[in-house]
């Protein structure tokens, strides 16, 4: 990429960016990106405390000052050497770990802040849209200490929204919550991102958040970007999930096909074979998403039907990597033909080179367990 590089509508963000002084435990060191992400959908900007995720977005909002480089939005410039945009001149909706809101005003009264700040004119049935998507109508009277925290957050999310932003950053909004205010507000992130036409980089150090949510995921590394890719290629990749460690896996998107009632089960099908999983209510022809973890798939040279393993699919070796953990290896394989799908198995090496495995070579995945992301 270089700086004369054109935009279109498809792409939001546009940068090569140099920031010094980010801390990590290993001392200090310079952030360095250089990336086009997508105009739409959830781009999730995912790595350790300290890799430089928090300052990156600082820098895309204006709060931290860029050393060198260039930003580019939906085609305007935002930073490069001659000007930057001052930070309340960018049209970014904010939304941090810990929920910012007036403690002196209601939920409405917070609302009502936002709505005078928009760049736009924002119109009653436009906040009662977003009150209706965050689910705050029974909220609007209590004040933000009256809420709980996922509720807290919740307010903080619509309170962005009503700014009309042509960009949602959101650092890590559910770190501070617990596990069940967590699950609490994940839905609500699932509807914005369904619903609402507003890109949005949302920053974690979460795994469960990263494959729930994100369309495309940028990996940073103290400072630097490890790999960066619409989901589904970068976590089928085997040079990076040595920084996923025992979460590597890939993800599958298919539809729900049929439902076995006897044994409480639903099939999904996607680009190259079918999965057989837990029926959780799912209605027919309902799109999900699923994972199947590294771990979680073993490799046969045959079809075993003596097994209790109950999806097992045809695949064919496309590459062999070595993994952390010198006894074991990861198998990406290509599924369906012509290898729609890629996902990736964790086994030792004793079984590679007992299986006799390399590129090319065609071995049945068996699938222990495979998760139901949404």
């Amino acid at each position: 990429m270089t700086a004369a590089a054109t935009l279109n509508s498809a792409i939001i963000a546009d940068f090569s960016v140099r920031l010094p002084g980010s801390k990590h435990e290993a001392g200090s060191f310079d952030l360095r990106v250089d990336e086009r992400l997508p105009g739409a959908g959830v781009t999730v900007v995912f790595g350790a405390s300290g890799c430089g995720k928090t300052t990156l977005l600082r820098a895309l909002a204006g709060l931290q000052p860029i050393e060198s480089g260039y930003l580019r939005v939906k085609g305007e410039t935002w930073h490069d050497e001659k000007e930057s945009l001052p930070a309340h001149r960018r049209p970014v909706g904010y939304v941090f770990q810990e929920a910012s809101l007036f403690e002196h005003l209601t939920a409405a009264g917070n609302l009502e802040f936002a709505r005078k700040r928009a760049a736009a004119t924002v119109n009653e049935q436009e906040v009662q849209d977003v009150i209706a998507l965050l689910g705050l109508g029974d909220l609007l009277q209590q004040r933000p200490q009256q809420l709980s925290g996922g509720e807290r957050q919740r307010l903080s999310i619509a309170r962005s929204l009503l700014i009309k932003p042509e960009l949602l950053l959101m650092d890590e909004p559910l770190a501070a919550l617990d596990q069940t205010r967590k699950q609490e507000i994940l839905p609500y992130l699932d509807r914005i991102r369904a619903e609402l036409k507003i890109p949005m980089i949302y920053v974690t150090h979460a795994l469960d958040e990263v494959t729930r949510l994100a369309d495309h995921l940028m990996i940073l590394s103290q400072g630097r970007v490890r790999a960066c890719g619409p989901i589904r290629e970068v976590l089928a990749r085997i040079d990076v999930p040595g920084i996923l460690g025992e979460e590597a896996g890939a993800i599958v998107e298919g539809r729900v096909t049929e439902r076995d009632s006897e044994w409480h089960l639903i099939r999904v099908d996607f680009e190259g074979g079918q999965l057989w999983l837990r029926d959780s209510g799912e209605a027919m022809g309902q799109q999900l998403r699923v994972r199947t973890l590294a771990r979680d798939i073993s490799l046969s040279l045959e079809a075993d039907q003596a097994s209790s393993i109950l999806n097992r699919l045809p695949a064919e070796v496309a590459a062999i990597a070595e993994d952390a953990d010198p006894a074991m290896a990861l198998v990406q394989l290509l599924v369906g033909a012509p290898g729609e799908t890629r996902l990736v198995a964790r086994i030792s090496r004793r079984s590679v080179a007992q299986l006799a495995l390399s590129p090319g070579k065609p071995v049945w995945a068996q699938i222990k367990s495979v998760a139901v992301l949404y």
